[in-house]
């Protein structure tokens, strides 16, 4: 949103004839952050999270009150290079390169938007997502991790076996409830479709890649370190694919660092499709408690 005669000044709505807005206006967000010195995503009071700083910031540039909708509440230390958040606002933002150059100005250095795009009513960040991409990443250097990559680079100075990790993450994959991986929440889904999960080593660095249309709390990381546990050969693959009968939290299954994680891309449907894809996931995932936080 932009004032025609002031450049310089804060970024305020303008419509037509500058009189009060009766409809809104949804604008996606593509975020990225260092999330080591956030309290993960969710706001919460008196406490530094992602959200809080972006919504404080939001809320001042454009001179009314701005809640977001994320498509991945991530924990404490977890990061993102592509985060996907939306919010309603009353008028146009008829300038959005401008607004995410005064967003720069106004927000820490270890969060940035990225991209803001308008979309349709129908587009939501966590309902309309299609899947999660995430990738985790873990050394296995002796001396450790470089300095310039320690914030998301684990330190893993273990001989591992890339074949056997491969064997047991493929035993992963489809719908499943993966309730053994997973920190319970009442009332809150486990069953989950696990798209992708797949491992890649170049030198010394590990990257595990995992996709899926969802994730519960502490998810992903747990998945990573039993498959860590696999690869020292601590565990079977065979051991990985059992834990799938467990209805509850396997105290057998480590969660590996938070710091390592990091969200990369989240998919969406094309416009058309949005809605429909709105009410198959709110059906699938009603029983979700909208105020949990934390994930993967």
């Amino acid at each position: 949103m932009t004032s025609s005669t002031d450049r310089s000044g804060p970024v305020v709505p303008t419509g037509s004839g500058g009189s009060a807005f009766s409809v809104s206006h949804r604008y996606r967000l593509d975020i990225s952050y260092d999330g080591t010195d956030f309290s993960g995503w969710a706001r919460q009071p008196g406490i530094r999270t992602v959200c809080g700083v972006l919504e404080e910031a939001f809320s001042t540039v454009l001179r009314e009150p701005v809640e977001l909708t994320v498509a991945g509440r991530t924990d404490a230390g977890v990061h993102a290079s592509g985060q996907v958040a939306h919010f309603d606002v009353a008028g146009v933002i008829e300038e959005p390169e401008r607004l995410i150059r005064r967003m720069a100005r106004f927000l820490p250095q270890d969060v940035r938007v990225k991209r803001i795009t308008s979309v349709p009513d129908e587009f939501d960040a966590r309902f309309s997502a299609l899947r999660r991409h995430y990738e985790y990443r873990f050394s296995t250097a002796r001396y450790g991790v470089d300095p310039l990559d320690v914030r998301g680079i684990v330190s893993w100075p273990r001989d591992i076996d890339l074949a056997a990790m491969r064997d047991a993450s493929a035993r992963l994959l489809g719908l499943h409830d993966f309730a053994a991986f997973c920190k319970r929440r009442d009332g809150a889904t486990t069953v989950r479709e696990v798209q992708r999960f797949d491992w890649e080593r170049v030198g010394d660095q590990v990257t595990a890649f995992v996709s899926a249309d969802a994730f519960c709390w502490s998810m992903v990381r747990s998945l990573v370190g039993a498959i860590q546990a696999v690869g020292e050969g601590r565990r079977t693959p065979e051991w990985t694919a059992a834990l799938l009968e467990t209805r509850d939290r396997s105290s057998s299954v480590t969660v590996a660092p938070a710091h390592g994680l990091s969200l990369v891309r989240v998919d969406y449907p094309a416009a058309e499709d949005l809605a429909a894809r709105n009410r198959a996931t709110r059906e699938v995932r009603g029983t979700i408690p909208p105020t949990a936080t934390g994930c993967c």
